[in-house]
């Protein structure tokens, strides 16, 4: 499957792509690699993904996920 979206990941292992024309954070050790058809996927700020014919689009938004040290 090939993602239509513009897909990168900078120096600090970080996810980046244009959904649109804006540039948004897609997360880190949470974004499924490599990326399928169907796969969903929340940030650390709640911002919630989700592959659909090929691009990833944001589904909504939810509570951040709860971090335990």
């Amino acid at each position: 499957m090939t993602i239509k979206n513009r897909l990168w990941m900078n120096g600090s292992l970080e996810w980046f792509a244009y959904i649109g024309e804006d540039e948004v954070f897609l997360g880190q050790r949470e974004v499924p690699y490599p990326l399928s058809e169907g796969d969903t996927w929340t940030n650390a700020y709640g911002d919630v993904f989700k592959v659909e014919n090929g691009e990833i689009k944001r589904a909504g938004r939810v509570e951040p996920p709860k971090k335990h040290w």
